[in-house]
Formats: C-alpha cells, structure tokens, sequence
C-alpha cells in the first residue's frame, strides 16, 4: 500500500470515527433538548388546565374557548382528560372523540409522573398529576381527589426526529466528502516532492538522466542527497573494480607470455639437439614435462582472458545508461554476415525499433555476439532474432535451423559454475562469459528445440 493510500486511509477512518461520535453526541443533544421542550409544554397546559377547570362534587366546567385549539380539535395528537380517584372521568377534552389514547393514570394527592406508554410507531408521553381538590359549599369544605392528564401523541415527535437526523447526516456527509476532497488535494500537493523524486530516480534507471538534479523540500533534501553520493560511490566502486580486475589480469598476461615464449623456445632447441644425443629417453621425459609446463600455461592464458572479459561486463550496476537493442543487433548481424558470406544466411531481426535495454554496450556486444555466432555456425540457411516484453523482464530469443542441440547436452550446457576454461565442445557456446554476462543481470538463459527443429536460445534479462 503506497503512503498516499495509507493516509488517505487512515484519515477516512479517523473522520468517520468523528463523524459517529460528533452524529451521536448532536443527536443524543437534540432528543433531550425536544424531549424536554415537550414535557414543559405538556407541563404548561396541565397547570392552565387546572387554573380554567370549575370543579364541583358531579362535574367540571371548562370555559366554552379551551385553552388549547389543539384540543378542541378531534384526533388532534394532545389529549386532556380529568378522573377521579375512583377512575370514572369527570372531564375529557374534544381532541379524544375519534381517538383511542392510553387510559389516564389515577395519582395521589400531590404525586406527578412523566410516563411514555405504547410502542413505536403508537407512543405517548403521558404527564399526570394528582390534586385534593377544595369544594367551596354553604355549609362546610369538602374535597375531591382528582388526576389530570395530558397526553401526547410521540408520532409528530418522533418524525420531527427522524427529519433532524436525516438532515444531520446528509449535511454531516457532505462536510466529510468535502474534507477528504481538501485532504486529498493538500495531500497531493504535500507529496508531489516524492513524486518528483520517483520520476527522477525512473530516469536514473532508464538512463535518460545520471543524478537527481531537481530542488526539494528541507524534509527530503537530505534523502535526494544520499541518494546521489550513492550513486557516485557506486560509479566509482565499480570503476576501481574493473581496472583493479583488468590491471591484475594485464599484470599476469606480460609474464606468462615471456614464459610461454621461452618455453617454445626450449622446445625447439630439444628438437635440433634430439638429432645428435643417444639419450632419446631423457630427452622423451624433458619433451613430456614441456607439454605439461604449455598445458597450464594456456590454462592460465585462458583464466586471464576470462577475467579481462569479466571486468569489462558492467552489469545491472551500470546505471543510467540504456541501449536500443535493434541496432546493436543489426550491427552484430551485419559484421557476422561477412564472416559467413560463404553461407548465405538469412538473418530477419524481429525487434521493434523503440526497444530500448538498460544495459552496458559491451556486455550486449559480447553476449550475443558469441550466440549469434555459434548460431551462424550450426544454421543451415535461416536465423531469427526476436524479442518481447514479459513480466517486466526483456526476453530474447534467438532461433536457427541447424541440428540442434541434444537434451544431455544443454543439460550440461545449463549447469551453473561453468568454469572459463570449461567449454561444450562442437558447439562454439564459450558459456562461462554467456553465464557471467547473464548472471550480472539476473537473468536466464533456456535452450530447447527450435519449431523448424534447429537450437532455440532463450535469454531474460
């Protein structure tokens, strides 16, 4: 996961964790607040009830204008009704004709409770309070336990509800799409110094630039930096390498000249004098021990020769630098055609002209040269040289309509630790500088039978 993403990601959690507790703590506001604003209203109305009610021992006046329009309304939602202690109802306003509201609740002289009865979507918040009402006679005071309620239908309240949360969290979603949209756009803006740095260090791969050259932040500077002291110690790591590798094998190639020389040299003096000496059997073993010295001696030669090849292969380590592959190729196939104009060989490239290898020219050279030429060799009229993307990876396959190789050969051939004086012999495959080469690159090399039945080389860099 990128670091944009992981910041985006960790923002959208943190915002949504906000967005819930801010959603819950507004809502969970708003409910106690509408929850108390209706039970002073229901209080209000219950205490002008009271003040307007004229109680007598059988009945209560109400004025003919009630004091809420609501409840000389029918089915209106708030309803007010008056019982006695014994539960018959002295007095019921016009707002219950038509409805069925939950049964008043019968309290003793100064008791008052605040219920919510039934169940959603028919609740009701109930408020009663119970009264030892005075009666005013001729004769003596009496008193009347009363209970009045005022009841509530919650339907509209709980709409009311229902439209507050809905309008919450559409304008609460809207502020946190337009967040993350401003997050997102900051965000891009912050990290376009990373980006920037990752382009310049794709063209450092690709070769179109050696060092990153661009300004940055403070923050970063020090990363391009080390990045670019890396680059440069890495150059010239690998330059000390290859001359201390080409100086030691250029070192050892001037003696063992001198002494391969003076060794034919000996040889051809032993030669004149076999014909005058009687002693052929010392002169047999002196001649013996000579082949022997001439033996390590090209032995060593050819060590010599593998490592002056092997300084000179750069590698992947060889940044910056990249090679378009068909001319390279045309070139090679060109010098060889000249070689082998005797066979009149049909050499077709099949590679597209923007294919480009980040890769030393030399190593390219070196690495298909000696497959093209083994291939010039062994082909009896047709070579074919292709190549395809795969897997990020450049595949090169080189394919010829000789005789072959054998499954036991390339089995051989394909074993790792070839050493530079090992050699398939027929083949003309120097592999211990093809294997080197490849390896440099991590890459492979397959060979199998090709479709017209030649040798198919198949090389990934």
């Amino acid at each position: 996961m990128s670091l944009n993403q992981r910041i985006n990601l960790s923002a959208i959690i943190v915002l949504l964790i906000f967005i819930t507790l801010t959603a819950a703590a507004l809502n969970r506001a708003f409910v106690e607040s509408s929850e108390n604003a209706l039970r002073d209203q229901l209080t209000s109305q219950l205490y002008a009830l009271m003040a307007a009610a004229e109680v007598s021992e059988n009945s209560i006046t109400m004025p003919s204008n009630e004091l809420d329009a609501l409840l000389g309304l029918p089915s209106s939602g708030i309803y007010a009704i008056i019982s006695r202690r014994d539960g018959r109802v002295m007095w019921q306003s016009s707002s219950v004709l038509g409805a069925t509201p939950p049964p008043p609740l019968l309290l003793d002289s100064g008791e008052k409770r605040f219920l919510t009865t039934g169940e959603q979507p028919d609740a009701y918040l109930q408020l009663a309070y119970g009264v030892n009402w005075a009666l005013d006679n001729a004769s003596n005071t009496a008193h009347i336990a009363l209970t009045f309620n005022i009841i509530s239908d919650l339907t509209t309240h709980n709409e009311q509800l229902q439209r507050y949360r809905t309008t919450l969290w559409g304008w609460l979603l809207a502020m946190a799409l337009l967040l993350l949209i401003t997050q997102a756009a900051i965000l891009r803006w912050r990290l376009s110094p990373l980006r920037q740095v990752s382009a310049e260090i794709s063209s450092i791969e690709n070769g179109e630039q050696e060092r990153i050259q661009n300004p940055y932040p403070r923050e970063i500077e020090r990363l391009t930096d080390n990045i670019n002291q890396l680059l440069q110690q890495e150059r010239e790591q690998k330059t000390r390498y290859r001359n201390a590798l080409g100086d030691l094998a250029h070192s050892l190639k001037t003696p063992l000249a001198v002494l391969q020389s003076n060794l034919e040299h000996g040889n051809r003096e032993a030669g004149h004098t076999d014909s005058g000496t009687a002693d052929n059997t010392a002169l047999r073993e002196e001649s013996t021990q000579h082949e022997v010295m001439q033996q390590q001696l090209n032995r060593m030669n050819s060590i010599v020769e593998y490592q002056l090849q092997r300084a000179a292969t750069a590698g992947t380590g060889n940044i910056g630098q990249t090679i378009r592959l068909k001319n390279l190729v045309v070139r090679i196939v060109d010098s060889l055609q000249k070689v082998y104009r005797d066979k009149k060989l049909k050499i077709h490239v099949k590679i597209d002209n923007q294919v480009s290898v980040n890769a030393d020219e030399g190593d390219l050279m070196e690495l298909l040269g000696n497959l093209l030429d083994n291939a010039c060799k062994w082909a009896t009229s047709c070579i074919e040289i292709s190549y395809r993307r795969h897997q990020d990876r450049h595949e090169i396959r080189i394919t010829d309509d000789g005789p072959g190789i054998k499954a036991e050969q390339v089995e051989h051939l394909l074993q790792r630790g070839v050493r530079a004086d090992q050699a398939t012999s027929g083949h003309g495959i120097g592999l211990s500088i093809v294997r080197n080469i490849i390896d440099a690159y991590n890459g492979d090399l397959q060979i199998t039978t090709a479709p017209q039945g030649g040798a198919q080389i198949i090389i990934t860099l």
